[in-house]
């Protein structure tokens, strides 16, 4: 379940230092964008992680 966040994670981290080396003038907004979009990949983990604790203790 965290794998796939994970790997896009690390996608994510590479595109946007990728495109901060191609143009420095808008860190503010490329660093915005990718806060938000590695919040929502998180996201997916944390919940992949609430199902199988539910799974483990209901089960």
């Amino acid at each position: 379940g965290a794998i796939g966040p994970g790997l896009g994670i690390g996608l994510l981290a590479g595109k946007a230092m990728e495109a901060l080396g191609r143009n420095p003038e808008a860190s503010g907004v490329i660093q915005q964008n990718m806060i938000l979009a590695i919040a929502f990949a998180e996201a997916i983990a944390i919940y992949a992680l609430v199902v199988a604790i539910i799974i483990i203790f209901v089960a």
